[in-house]
C-alpha cells in the first residue's frame, strides 16, 4: 500500500508517456499510462485515480471525447487537459467541459514542471473542494438536527399550553362568581392564541415563521366557537393574505386579534342581538402588513372602547413589540381597530 497520489496520464505518444511517468514519479506521484482515450477511460473505470491528465490530439477518440467519457463515470476523477501551443480555444472548451486546469504541451523540461505543478494544484483544489463538501454536509446534518429539535420543542410547548388551557377551563367550572369565570375564559383564549402559533410551527416545514392566513383562520374558528351562541350569534369572517411572520410577531398579532375580536363580541352588540365582526389581514406595501378588526355595533362611547383594562394593556404591549400601535377609527356604525406594522 502507498499513500502516493495516483495519476493516470493518457497520450498516444509512447515516448512522451514514458518521459511524463519518469518526471512525475520523481516528484512523488504514482503514475499509470494509457495509450488511447478508450484505454484510459477503461482504466479509470476499474481503478480509482486521484487525477487524470488527457492529451488532446489522439486518433479515434480525441481528448474532448475522452473527457466527456470520464465525466460519465460514477466517480468522476479531476482532469487536467494537455493541449498544443496557440490552442487557447481548445483549452477553454476543455475547461467548460469540466477540466479543472490545462497545460500547454512541449518536449522541454518546462512542460513536465508545469504539468507537475498543475497536478499538485489540482489535487489541492480537489482536497479543498472535498473539505468544503464535507463541511456543507455536516452543516446540513446539523441544521436538520436543529430543525427536528425545534419541531420537538414547539410540539412540547404547544402540548404544555394546551394542558394549561385545560387547567384554566377546569378551574373556571369550579368558580361561582361570573366575573371571575369571565376572566378565566379570557385567560384561556389568550393561552390558546399562543398555543396555536406553536402548533403551526411543529406541523409545518418551517420552525421560524408562521403562515398567518392558516394561523388566523384556526384562531378565528376557535373564537367563533367561544363567542357565538344561539342567544347571541356572532358572525366572524376573515380575509387574509398568505403572509408569513416570524414567531414572536405572529404571537403578538394573535393576541391582539384575540383581544379585539373578544372585545367586539362582548361589547359591540347587545347580549340578545346578533352581530358581525370582520377581520382583515393584508399586505401593506412590500414590507408591511395591515390588520383591521371591524364591527357594526354600538360604536365608541365617550371616545373610548368598552372593555377591561387588562385587555387594553395587552393590546398596547403587543403592538409595542411590533413597534406600532392600534388606532381606533369610529365609523357611522361600529368601530374599526387598525394596526399597521413591519413584517
Amino acid at each position: 500500500m502507498t499513500d502516493k497520489p495516483a495519476i493516470l496520464y493518457i497520450d498516444d505518444d509512447e515516448g512522451l508517456r514514458r518521459l511524463t511517468r519518469r518526471a512525475l514519479e520523481r516528484r512523488g506521484f504514482r503514475v499509470e499510462l494509457a495509450a488511447s482515450g478508450a484505454e484510459g477511460v477503461a482504466k479509470a473505470a476499474e481503478t480509482r485515480f486521484d487525477l487524470v491528465a488527457v492529451d488532446h490530439y489522439m486518433p479515434g477518440q480525441d481528448g474532448l471525447a475522452t473527457l466527456a467519457a470520464l465525466r460519465e463515470l460514477p466517480e468522476t476523477p479531476p482532469v487536467i487537459y494537455v493541449t498544443g501551443s496557440e490552442e487557447s480555444r481548445i483549452a477553454v472548451a476543455a475547461l467548460k467541459a469540466g477540466a479543472i486546469d490545462y497545460v500547454v504541451k512541449s518536449v522541454s523540461d518546462d512542460f513536465f514542471d508545469l504539468l507537475a505543478r498543475a497536478v499538485e494544484q489540482g489535487l489541492e483544489t480537489v482536497r479543498l473542494r472535498n473539505e468544503r463538501d464535507r463541511a456543507e454536509e455536516r452543516l446540513r446534518e446539523s441544521n436538520e438536527r436543529l430543525q427536528s429539535l425545534l419541531h420537538e420543542v414547539n410540539h412540547r410547548v404547544a402540548n404544555s399550553l394546551q394542558l394549561a388551557s385545560a387547567f384554566v377551563h377546569l378551574q373556571s367550572r369550579e368558580v361561582a362568581d361570573e366575573a371571575a369565570r369571565a376572566v378565566l375564559a379570557d385567560t384561556q383564549q389568550r393561552i390558546q392564541a399562543i398555543a396555536q402559533v406553536h402548533k403551526r410551527l411543529y406541523t409545518s416545514d418551517s420552525v421560524e415563521v408562521v403562515d398567518m392566513k392558516d394561523y388566523l383562520g384556526s384562531l378565528i374558528d376557535e373564537l367563533a366557537a367561544t363567542w357565538s351562541t344561539s342567544a347571541a350569534p356572532r358572525s366572524l369572517t376573515l380575509e387574509a393574505d398568505p403572509i408569513r411572520l416570524a414567531t414572536d410577531k405572529a404571537v403578538a398579532v394573535g393576541i391582539i386579534v384575540t383581544e379585539l375580536v373578544s372585545n367586539a363580541c362582548k361589547y359591540a352588540y347587545a347580549e340578545d342581538c346578533s352581530g358581525a365582526v370582520r377581520i382583515e389581514f393584508a399586505a401593506d406595501g412590500e414590507d408591511h402588513f395591515r390588520l383591521c378588526v371591524q364591527d357594526d355595533g354600538r360604536g365608541m362611547q365617550d371616545g373610548e372602547i368598552k372593555g377591561t383594562g387588562l385587555g387594553t394593556k395587552l393590546i398596547g404591549s403587543m403592538a409595542a413589540q411590533l413597534r406600532s400601535s392600534v388606532d381606533y377609527e369610529p365609523r357611522a356604525v361600529g368601530v374599526s381597530a387598525v394596526l399597521r406594522a413591519a413584517r
